[in-house]
C-alpha cells in the first residue's frame, strides 16, 4: 500500500531534504552513464546545476558548507569475524572527517538545510584506506540514477518564485511508490540543535569479506553519544551548527558508535531507497572519537575527495548502481573545484 501524502507542509519539508541531495542526484544522472542526450557531458551538467544554484569556485558541488575535523575510531574487536579490513582489529585509527550540510550555496544558514553529513577516512597501519560519505536520512528517495534524474527535473525551481513547485513535487512522488521509505522518514523528522547529536547512515550497501572468502552485506550508521536536543525555532546564527561544534569539542572529545546492521537473504542490498526490517541483528564495530577541529575549508579534509568505493581489502562495493555513479561525480566534482580558486575573503 502507497504512503499517503499529505498537504503542501509536507512537500515543502521533502523539497528542502531533497534540495540538499540535488547536486549529487544530477550529478549521479551522468556520470553512471543513463542520461543519452547528444552533447550531454559532466561538464554541462554541472553548469546546468551551476546556473540554478549559483557558481561558487572551489566549494564542493554539494555539500559546499563544511569544517574539517580529527579525531580516531577505537574498535570493538567486534566486526573482525566478519571482515579482514584492519579497521576491525586495530585499536585506534586516525580518522580525518568533515561536517556539512546539503546544498551547493557555502553561505547557506546552517539550519536552513535539513540534511547533515558526516565524512570520514580511515588510514589503517597496514596502509589500507577507507573513506565513507554518510547523510542523516537513512534511505534515499529513489534507487535508480533514472529515477534521481526526474526528482532532479521535479525539483527545477520556478522562476517566478525561485522555488520548487510543491504539485510538481507531490505528483514525482506519487509516481515513484518505492519513495515511501524516505518519505516516512521525512514526515517525521526532528532536526536536532547539533551536528553532534545527529546520526549518519551509509545509506548504500556494501559487503564485508572474512578471511575465507564468506560475504556479509551490511549498512551502517554512526549513533551519538550526545542525546538529542531539537532545534530552536529561531536562529539568527548562520554559523549556528559550525560554532556550536567547536563550542562542544572545545569541553571534550565527541563520540559516535558505528554500528553494522547485517542483511539477511532477501533483503535489497541494491537498492538505497527500501530499509531494511528493524528486527536486523547488528554489531557495534567500534567507537568514531571526534577529538578537533580546524578551520572551515583549511583543514586535511579540504583536498580529500571522499568517494564511497575508496574500499580497503575485506570490505567491498554492492551491486546498487548508485554506488558507482557516486565514485564517477565525486571525481568530476573534486577535479573541477581543484582547478578552481575561491574568492579572496569568500566566506568559508
Amino acid at each position: 500500500m502507497k504512503t499517503p501524502l499529505h498537504g503542501p507542509a509536507k512537500y515543502v519539508r521533502l523539497i528542502a531534504i531533497g534540495a540538499g541531495l540535488t547536486a549529487l542526484a544530477c550529478s549521479f544522472a551522468y556520470a553512471a552513464g543513463w542520461i543519452g542526450t547528444p552533447g550531454l557531458t559532466p561538464q554541462r551538467i554541472i553548469d546546468t546545476f551551476e546556473a540554478q544554484a549559483g557558481h561558487h569556485p572551489g566549494y564542493r558541488k554539494n555539500h559546499a558548507k563544511g569544517i574539517c575535523v580529527t579525531g580516531h575510531f577505537a574498535s570493538s574487536g567486534l566486526a573482525r569475524s566478519l571482515s579482514t579490513a584492519r579497521v576491525f582489529s586495530q585499536p585506534r585509527v586516525p580518522v580525518i572527517g568533515r561536517f556539512a550540510i546539503g546544498g551547493a550555496n557555502p553561505s547557506t544558514p546552517d539550519t536552513k538545510v535539513p540534511t547533515r553529513s558526516l565524512a570520514v577516512q580511515f588510514a589503517t597501519d597496514d596502509g589500507q584506506v577507507w573513506r565513507s560519505g554518510m547523510n542523516n536520512p537513512p534511505v534515499l528517495a529513489v534507487g535508480t540514477p533514472q529515477a534521481f534524474y526526474q526528482q532532479v527535473l521535479a525539483m527545477t525551481p520556478d522562476p517566478a518564485t525561485g522555488k520548487p513547485d510543491p504539485a510538481r513535487m507531490q505528483a514525482f512522488f506519487a509516481a515513484h511508490p518505492e519513495s515511501a521509505a524516505f518519505r516516512a522518514w521525512a514526515s517525521s523528522y526532528k532536526a536536532s540543535d547539533s551536528f553532534a547529536n545527529t546520526g549518519y547512515n551509509s545509506i548504500n550497501a556494501f559487503r564485508l569479506i572474512d578471511a575465507a572468502g564468506h560475504v556479509q552485506p551490511v549498512r551502517w550508521q554512526l549513533v551519538p553519544e550526545t542525546a538529542f536536543n531539537a532545534l530552536p525555532s529561531d536562529v539568527r546564527d548562520v554559523d549556528y551548527l559550525q560554532h556550536d561544534l567547536r563550542q562542544r569539542l572545545a569541553q571534550g572529545p565527541l563520540r559516535w558508535s558505528l554500528r553494522l546492521t547485517l542483511a539477511e537473504p532477501g533483503d535489497p542490498v541494491d537498492d538505497p531507497s527500501q530499509a531494511w526490517p528493524d528486527d536486523r541483528r547488528s554489531i557495534d564495530a567500534g567507537m568514531l572519537v571526534i577529538e578537533s577541529v580546524e578551520p572551515p575549508e583549511q583543514g586535511a579534509c579540504r583536498d580529500l575527495n571522499f568517494d564511497p568505493l575508496i574500499l580497503p581489502q575485506g570490505i567491498k562495493a554492492s551491486a546498487d548502481p548508485i554506488l558507482a555513479a557516486r565514485s564517477a561525480a565525486y571525481a568530476e566534482s573534486f577535479n573541477r573545484r581543484s582547478r578552481e580558486t575561491q574568492p579572496s575573503g569568500a566566506r568559508p
